[in-house]
């Protein structure tokens, strides 16, 4: 069987490439040594030497390819129930629930699971094992291999970009790039991640996001960050690999954060920061002043004490006559 395999791919590629490559093998059909393969554009069936007539055949040592076209439509998927468009390339392993849509062009490898709800939309691509909670929408964006996004997670959306013309309007920037996300990446609920428009907006491997996280356009995000909730990332900004960062914090536009650094929560992260360590504060400084400037602010809060008076005349209470 694997030197049919290897024999079908050969007299396919021979004469009748396709855009990608075969997704899995749905049948094989007993008594004709032939193999179907699942394809984007069309349906392959490879066969031993048989009668002529076959159209759009191609033979390769021995092996005769035949492609028929096949129409786009949208189809109820056979596990789990969910519609999938007949140009979308997903591997028959996929879980697709009742209520999930998959459009064109769209990519999904072997034992990934999409929830009800979720819309993955033209030309996206999801890694293997990776789950789909219910009511993800996933548009000009590729999720990585074993990545868990989590309900109401939004990815590849247009960024905030707008500016003014000479009108005085304002009008929207072009938002034409994509959300790359890496391998084992946790999403929380309802977080949004914006596609970019001079750079993709990237999430590192095994980067774990929390709820209400607001990832903004071109912004790059690196490995292994830790990013809780409500947490704000600005456009364009650039963390390094092992950033935490706590809740409702938020990094400004078009700065760079270093890897390994700590940032408190509430902290406002105003400039670049170039030094491992810990960060608090706003605008965020290294945690020691952090606390120094605490320590001050305190004293100044606290009322000033005057001293003792004594009584008018200089004359003794009648306590201290006794």
């Amino acid at each position: 069987m694997m030197r049919v395999m290897s024999l079908a791919r050969r007299a396919l590629y021979s004469t009748h490439p396709l855009p990608s490559a075969p997704g899995s093998f749905t049948k094989i059909l007993p008594g004709q040594c032939a193999v179907g393969f699942s394809y984007s554009h069309a349906r392959i069936r490879v066969r031993s030497p048989c009668p002529g007539g076959i159209r759009r055949k191609s033979t390769y040592e021995g092996f005769r390819c035949e492609v028929e076209g096949r129409k786009a439509e949208y189809v109820k998927w056979q596990s789990g129930g969910g519609t999938v468009h007949s140009q979308a390339e997903v591997h028959s392993s996929v879980v697709v629930e009742h209520g999930a849509f998959v459009d064109s062009n769209a990519h999904v490898e072997a034992n990934a699971h999409i929830s009800a709800g979720c819309i993955v939309g033209p030309g996206v691509s999801v890694g293997e094992s990776t789950i789909l909670g219910y009511n993800v929408v996933l548009q000009n964006c590729s999720v990585g291999a074993s990545c868990i996004l989590h309900p109401g997670v939004c990815i590849g959306q247009d960024g905030f970009g707008f500016l003014e013309n000479s009108s005085g309007e304002i009008v929207k920037k072009p938002q034409l790039l994509r959300v790359q996300i890496g391998n084992h990446v946790e999403i929380g609920a309802n977080t949004c991640i914006d596609r970019g428009s001079w750079r993709d907006t990237t999430v590192g491997d095994h980067t774990k996001i929390d709820n209400l996280v607001q990832i903004g356009h071109n912004a790059v995000i690196g490995r292994g960050c830790m990013l809780c909730g409500q947490v704000g990332i600005a456009g364009s900004a650039t963390l390094g690999d092992y950033v935490v960062i706590g809740g409702k914090a938020g990094v400004v536009d078009h700065i760079s954060v270093t890897s390994r650094v700590r940032i408190a929560a509430k902290s406002g992260v105003m400039s670049n920061i170039d030094i491992p360590g810990d960060y608090a504060g706003f605008p965020a400084v290294p945690v020691g002043e952090w606390r120094k400037q605490m320590v001050t602010l305190r004293k100044m809060g606290r009322p000033v004490k005057k001293p003792p008076t004594e009584p008018a005349g200089g004359e003794k209470s009648s306590t201290e006559d006794h």
